[in-house]
């Protein structure tokens, strides 16, 4: 399964960037990337100000809270003024959520819609027509493999972000005659400060989810280092991890294994257990077998 291009590694060097959700996880490891590569990085994120120590030296910061049209024009304006022009826009800000369909509410459902899938939307609503004129850019959205393999009690969570993946690859054709290039980052669990961003009814479940981020294998600079080389060689869908591999591929080209997974899972749920776990063990132990 081709999912990394063989095209030529880009440098970013002296690239005009927009990250928002940079201050923390993944964004963060990502600017840290861009600064070393040479790039010009703007800094979107919720607080007034950039927590003390969160950014490089030189890196520019903008509030932007990705659910408000006004933020989304002040970020605009302010990069028309300061660079120019964008090069690359990275659509990383969101939050965790996750939960039974009869046990988390409407509002959970609108708030991570709004942030996580409207976020991304509005992105690049707002900086496709600069990167269009330019004939020029491109856009990297962060997804989660929950956009490609969705797991039982976790629907609002696998809906935003598999409309993430859609929205990724519709630009992905809709773009490219304007010389725009557009990837997703599909990562697996890692360990982030992502977890403090749950707060809905399905307290059980989401108990299991910031276990499995505190707890899991990879961290986000190791996630980020193989985003980023994904990101310079133009790849469409990014998978970070060995976990991810298996459970797309499975979903693939395996389905019958991949849907008794998921059965299996969804009978924890139904006995008030997670079901993450169930998913990746079983699926870890495919991957055994088929090596």
């Amino acid at each position: 399964m081709a999912l990394f291009s063989s095209k030529p590694s880009r440098s970013y060097s002296a690239a005009r960037v927009l990250v928002t959700g940079g201050c923390s996880g993944l964004g963060q490891a990502l600017v840290k990337l861009l600064v070393a590569d040479g790039a010009r990085v703007l800094v979107g994120d919720v607080h007034e100000t950039a927590p003390e120590g969160s950014l490089p030296p030189g890196v520019d910061y903008v509030k932007l809270d990705v659910a408000r049209d006004e933020d989304w024009d002040n970020a605009r304006n302010w990069v028309e003024g300061s660079y120019g022009g964008l090069d690359l826009l990275v659509n990383n800000a969101g939050i965790a959520a996750g939960g039974r369909i009869d046990v988390s509410d409407m509002d959970e459902w609108r708030r991570i819609t709004d942030i996580n899938l409207l976020g991304v939307a509005r992105g690049c609503h707002t900086f496709v027509p600069m990167m269009k004129q330019q004939g020029s850019g491109q856009i990297v959205n962060t997804a989660s493999l929950a956009g490609l393999v969705h797991a039982p009690a976790m629907a609002s969570y696998n809906a935003v972000k598999a409309g993430v993946v859609a929205i990724s690859e519709t630009l992905r054709s809709e773009l490219s005659p304007w010389g725009i290039g557009v990837s997703v980052i599909c990562p697996s669990f890692f360990r982030t400060n992502l977890a403090e961003s749950f707060g809905g009814k399905d307290v059980d479940m989401e108990a299991s989810g910031v276990d499995m981020i505190n707890k899991a294998p990879r961290s986000a600079d190791q996630v980020a280092a193989v985003a980023f080389a994904g990101m310079k060689k133009g790849t469409h869908i990014i998978l970070t991890d060995r976990d991810g591999h298996i459970a797309y591929a499975t979903k693939r080209y395996v389905r019958p294994v991949y849907d008794r997974a998921m059965n299996a899972a969804g009978r924890q749920v139904g006995k008030g257990k997670p079901a993450t776990p169930k998913v990746v063990e079983k699926l870890q132990a495919l991957g055994s077998k088929r090596k």
